[in-house]
């Protein structure tokens, strides 16, 4: 297909970096705009699973991810208040890569920010659409603030609460709360804390992730029917009181909580947008589609995948609807299984289901992800 055509991304995080990172390099001309004028990465850290790293490698940074962030092989799996259950290998990918590790999300952020500026896409901040009309082959599109643009495919990777979403499906759904709220808390990392820490069968799931060779961050993720709202400022407080009767490194982290601590609080949501993702030249990626809970730790990977797909597609079929249908072919299916069990495993949190059907899904959850995309 023609690559001479202009490509407008809505958003600047994961899955529109690495969707401009893709066409960049495919020599299309790409611009993408992000409401933010600071282009900030916001929470602490993410965790990275084999097939994260396998998109992270497509993409072309996984070395960079890997000597900036942390890797390793295992989960080790907890009772409270500290007894060792068991671990988890997740499944290799192909080509073989870390199973498992993690990364502070501002790091991963400055490592897509520089590679998208570094293969040309032009990248525009404090931008958003005020208005979207679509005219045979092409989107106009009209700023905030003033100025236009005529472009053959606009693409929507502007989140859970896409505007774009709301200006071209107007009748789509929004995400749904799940009941649990997720903390997040960076911290050091102590050396003997060498691979994810999961504490599974109390009354909230918790445990570490190491994110750097000196850094770590405890995850969260308990019970919040209503969707409780408290200060800002008192979210220490909240977390130290949801980890009384954790011993080891998660007591040790409850216990060093402070009005210093480095918190973040969100409560759990998610969305399934149903087929297509796309209408006319308009088309969502990311959590514009398919918002998903952390329980598998594959945002990043659909994101990343949702880009090398949609990439690789543009730049073999015979026409962007063509394309745009096979992306929906490719990727609908896989989406929608880690946006369900995700929110399955919350559920069996919440309802205290054995950690053995835990421990079940999980596996099979990452034996589906590991295939191939």
């Amino acid at each position: 297909m023609e690559k001479e055509f202009r490509v407008l991304i809505v958003g600047g995080g994961i899955a529109g970096m690495s969707l401009a990172i893709c066409l960049g390099e495919m020599g299309v001309s790409t611009e993408l705009i992000d409401k933010d004028p600071e282009w900030k990465a916001l929470g602490t850290g993410i965790t990275i699973t084999g097939p994260t790293f396998r998109a992270f490698s497509a993409l072309g940074v996984e070395s960079e991810v890997r000597r900036l962030g942390a890797t390793n092989e295992r989960v080790k799996l907890f009772q409270p208040p500290e007894k060792f259950i068991g671990e988890i290998g997740p499944p290799e990918t192909i080509p073989p890569l870390p199973n498992n590790g993690g990364i502070l999300r501002p790091v991963l952020h400055k490592i897509l920010s520089d590679r998208t500026l570094a293969v040309g896409v032009k990248v525009s901040l404090g931008k958003s659409i005020s208005f979207l009309s679509q005219e045979s082959k092409f989107v106009d599109v009209r700023f905030v603030g003033g100025g236009s643009g005529r472009f053959d495919l606009v693409v929507g990777a502007d989140g859970a609460f896409s505007e774009l979403r709301t200006h071209v499906f107007p009748e789509a759904s929004e995400p749904t709360l799940t009941g649990q709220g997720c903390f997040r808390h960076l911290t050091d990392k102590p050396a003997d804390v060498d691979c994810l820490h999961m504490f599974v069968g109390g009354p909230v799931k918790t445990g570490v992730t190491p994110c750097s060779s000196n850094q770590m961050y405890l995850f969260c993720n308990a019970p919040m029917p209503g969707n409780p709202r408290w200060d800002p400022k008192d979210d220490w407080k909240k977390l130290r009181e949801l980890l009384i009767g954790y011993e080891g490194v998660v007591g040790s982290v409850r216990d060093a909580l402070g009005p210093q601590s480095n918190i973040v609080y969100r409560p759990l949501e998610n969305f399934l947008m149903n087929p297509p993702w796309y209408r006319g030249r308009v088309v969502l990626i990311g959590d514009a589609a398919h918002a998903t809970t952390p329980h598998l730790a594959a945002g990043a990977m659909m994101a990343v995948e949702d880009a090398l797909v949609l990439s690789e597609l543009i730049g073999s079929a015979v026409s962007l609807d063509t394309a745009l249908e096979a992306f929906m072919d490719r990727r609908f299916e896989r989406c929608r299984h880690v946006v369900e069990n995700s929110r399955t495993l919350g559920q069996y949190e919440l309802d205290g289901v054995s950690t053995v059907e835990h421990k079940q899904l999980q596996e099979e959850s990452w034996q589906r992800m590991a295939t191939p995309i």
